[in-house]
């Protein structure tokens, strides 16, 4: 589904992706867990075009993201993304924020598009909350209608940038419930994540990157309980003993 091969990216002279290569098998969820700096965000928005890339391929469902030829916004419209801050509009609604791109790109009737808003919006307990607006909504909330809003485009792939990283503690349960919800439809999932227990508990692969690389690629259980590379020894000898 998602196919990376030799990826390079460069900020002036700091390279922040190096020879990067992964592939995403469809109805996987792969996470993607480092050091700050490793290049995890920069890698994730790479996928839909958010980061250009130097070098490289970068294919989802088959379609060259990077390449000059391909209609980006039709590309996008098939991958949902979910950034840490929300980036809700706080003068629409909650139903209004999930329903106005289908209505606005792919030509949904209002009505269709709001109904449809709706229901995904009750699937991630909001029930209550169609007509309140992000002011009146706790983080956690405005998270789960952020994920609402990416579903509704009906996307082949979704990528989560640090979805709880700007939450506090106690709200950070009902997204990680989310993205296991949807989990369980089979989506195919990026994630970048700090959250160590949710990653070994509902991903397929933990990718972890230092520096730049992908340094090891493993199923949860033998990544957390015995890494192959000295920097991942380290790295998990610090998060899961604070």
């Amino acid at each position: 589904m998602i196919q990376i091969k030799q990826v390079s990216k460069s900020f002036g002279n700091v390279n922040v992706l190096k020879d990067i290569h992964l592939e995403v098998p469809e109805s996987h969820i792969y996470a993607l867990i480092g050091p700050s700096g490793a290049g995890k965000s920069t890698l994730i928005r790479s996928i839909n075009a958010l980061e250009s890339i130097q070098a490289g391929e970068i294919l989802v469902d088959g379609i060259s993201v990077h390449d000059s030829k391909t209609d980006i916004n039709k590309v996008r419209s098939n991958i949902g993304f979910v950034f840490q801050s929300f980036n809700l509009y706080p003068h629409l609604t909650a139903v209004e924020n999930v329903a106005i791109a289908s209505i606005q790109v792919k030509k949904v009737a209002k009505e269709e598009a709001e109904e449809k808003a709706k229901k995904l919006l009750t699937s991630l307990g909001l029930g209550e909350k169609f007509a309140s607006y992000p002011g009146q909504l706790s983080g956690g909330q405005q998270q789960r209608v952020a994920i609402a809003r990416a579903l509704a485009m009906d996307p082949k792939v979704m990528l989560f940038d640090e979805p709880t990283s700007a939450l506090d503690p106690e709200m950070i349960k009902e997204v990680l419930d989310a993205i296991r919800h949807l989990a369980s439809t089979g989506m195919t999932m990026v994630v970048v994540t700090h959250e160590m227990g949710f990653a070994r508990e509902i991903c397929n692969q933990i990718v972890f990157m230092a520096d730049g690389r992908i340094v090891e690629i493993a199923p949860p259980e033998q990544f957390f309980t015995n890494p192959q590379t000295d920097r991942a020894k380290d790295f998990l000898s610090k998060v899961l003993n604070h």
